[in-house]
């Protein structure tokens, strides 16, 4: 099974890009997590892509999103909300929009976050849920995991070390993994 994992922030000490690290890790035998981030993905604008198309970095995504079985956004949490330059990536991903159907319709996709926050990426995460109706996604339910006060869960190299967040998110991917494979019985 192959999940594509996106981080959402463009920090070069993000969070939300060790966390997604941290997953590629603790991925269950059987389970290959893609790790990228929305680096080097321009602000959208219509001119852009009459003129020039969809940049590469966003066809690669793309490219990726469609070949996998699922999808885990790692989304910060700005102002009570999802970021604009993660927001701003999923549109790029979403044009042309005959592409929408092959990218994301049906596609599994799971939202997980980490802040320096008291209350992690609730609301970031709930932010999403128009978004992912909207372009037909299959949200999971069956988990959610807020990283709060994520300064005291990472080293300073970005590894994980609280040990229940650790065992947090690998049964966050253990679910979602298993959430996968039970839509592809279907």
């Amino acid at each position: 099974m192959k999940i594509l994992g996106i981080s959402g922030s463009l920090r070069k000490g993000s969070f939300n890009t060790a966390l997604l690290h941290a997953a590629v890790e603790l991925a269950p035998p059987g389970v290959e997590i893609v790790a990228r981030t929305v680096h080097g993905i321009p602000l959208y604008d219509g001119d852009l892509e009459a003129a020039e198309g969809v940049p590469e970095k966003v066809s690669e995504l793309k490219e990726l999103a469609a070949a996998s079985d699922g999808l885990i956004l790692f989304t910060p949490e700005y102002n009570n909300s999802l970021p604009g330059v993660f927001k701003n990536a999923i549109d790029w991903m979403s044009r042309p929009s005959s592409d929408i159907l092959r990218i994301f319709r049906a596609k599994p996709v799971a939202v997980l976050g980490a802040s320096p926050g008291n209350f992690g990426t609730i609301l970031s995460q709930n932010a999403w849920l128009p978004v992912l109706r909207t372009l037909g996604a299959d949200p999971w339910f069956g988990g959610r995991l807020m990283v709060s006060r994520a300064g005291s869960v990472f080293d300073a190299e970005g590894k994980v070390v609280d040990e229940k967040v650790k065992q947090n998110l690998a049964a966050f991917i253990e679910g979602f993994a298993a959430f996968v494979e039970s839509t592809q019985k279907s």
